[in-house]
């Protein structure tokens, strides 16, 4: 059986791609495909761990429609699939109703943990080597593309 050493993470190469759509996409699905393996292997899906994790890192416990509203903003989602979620969540115990509110269960929470220390190596292999003032420039440009595109999304689904 053959086994192979990981490479070491290498900065970007000065005959990259600009910076696009497509490219931007590519990195996404890219980060999303490892942590979907990852997440599969603790029995939750990329949308749940992000509900979860709203609800775990809240200053305080969010209301159904608080965390439905703040998960849309992320996801850009449909409000009935979150609730779908959010119920599944609830069904798992990973999620309790204390009144109007829906705090993660030390389940939930410990769940998060874990998956974050499987994840930590892993995006330290993707992020490593590269130089801190590329990501500060990647990180101000993506930022602005979020902007722009919330504005354009808000724009198509206002009229």
């Amino acid at each position: 059986m053959t086994t192979t050493t990981p490479t070491a993470p290498t900065a970007p190469t000065a005959d990259a791609p600009p910076a696009d759509a497509r490219v931007l996409g590519l990195a996404h699905y890219a980060a999303r495909g490892v942590l979907e393996q990852i997440l599969t292997r603790h029995g939750v899906t990329f949308q749940q761990q992000v509900v979860l994790r709203a609800a775990a890192t809240a200053p305080t416990p969010p209301t159904r429609d608080g965390l439905v509203a703040d998960v849309r903003g992320t996801l850009k989602a449909d409000p009935a699939d979150i609730r779908t979620v959010v119920d599944g969540l609830l069904d798992k115990g990973l999620l309790v109703e204390d009144g109007a509110h829906l705090p993660a269960t030390d389940a939930g929470r410990e769940l998060i943990a874990a998956v974050g220390a499987e994840a930590a190596p892993v995006s330290a292999r993707i992020w490593g080597g590269i130089p801190a003032e590329d990501l500060a420039a990647a990180g101000r440009v993506l930022a602005l593309v979020t902007e722009r595109a919330d504005a354009e999304l808000a724009a198509l689904t206002d009229g």
